[in-house]
């Protein structure tokens, strides 16, 4: 097993590191981490916890993952934080692990771009290929589904749902769910359409696109109820899955979705 420690660098008994794995002056990794191969831990990060890092994660400086969660429920309980590979974490973030009140984990996918001074908060969920920009924060509980963008300083309240395709744009405040393949902005946000560049961007075809353009007219533009524009929705015959899709999301949805 070849690791790079640097000599000034804590590595706490009971740690797992493995191979190519690299750790720079002042980091302190706790005694219940583990870490994969090929990730690169760079100088003063401090990685604590019931915590586990896949592999070829980037960590930079004066971040802190898998402290404990700013609840006042938590009683020091063994929570988790469990975080895939291919991930980048840039300064200043924050990744506090679970709490009881919830699965006592936070899950973190694959091949996501964390900017400068993010925060992750207790029992968040997060899939993969997410960009969060710049100090966009995710309160406790948080679920965010695959592809989504947050752009600088969007703040997501706790418990609710990003789904996945989404974008949400500066300064954007969700206090509800934010249904797949939306754009979203402002303070409280409301809804400005399909977000059809990130979709292209993605490769999906053009019928999709127009089959959800056509179902987003029907939730946000026709003035009907949402109860009675999904009875229409589902009426119809789509030919695209991702139309079922939006339709379950905004059924399964407890907190209600952004209009």
């Amino acid at each position: 097993m070849s690791v790079n420690i640097h000599p000034t660098a804590i590595i706490e008994p009971g740690a797992e590191l493995g191979s190519d794995v690299s750790i720079g002056a002042y980091s302190v990794i706790g005694a219940n981490v583990k870490i994969g191969d090929g990730t690169k831990i760079a100088s003063q990060v401090v990685i604590e916890g019931h915590t586990e890092l896949g592999a070829n994660n980037q960590v930079f400086s004066f971040t802190a993952i898998g402290g404990e969660p700013q609840s006042i429920s938590y009683k020091g309980e063994p929570t988790q934080v469990k975080i895939g590979d291919n991930n980048v974490f840039r300064e200043n973030i924050t990744v506090n692990r679970g709490t009881m009140d919830d699965e006592g984990i936070t899950i973190i996918g694959n091949d996501n771009l964390f900017m400068a001074y993010v925060h992750i908060a207790h029992d968040c969920r997060l899939g993969s290929d997410l960009l969060f920009s710049n100090n966009a924060s995710l309160a406790g509980h948080a679920r965010i589904g695959d592809y989504v963008v947050l752009a600088g300083y969007t703040l997501v309240h706790q418990f609710v749902r990003i789904g996945e395709h989404s974008f949400c744009g500066v300064n954007t405040y969700c206090t509800l769910d934010v249904p797949p393949f939306m754009l979203v902005a402002g303070n409280k946000a409301i809804t400005h359409g399909i977000n059809i560049r990130g979709l292209r961007r993605r490769g999906v075809d053009k019928d999709t696109i127009v089959e959800l353009k056509r179902a987003y007219k029907t939730i946000y533009r026709s003035g009907h109820t949402m109860a009675h524009a999904l009875d229409e929705l589902a009426g119809q015959d789509w030919q695209s899955p991702q139309v079922q899709q939006l339709i379950d999301f905004i059924r399964d949805s407890k907190r209600g979705v952004i209009r």
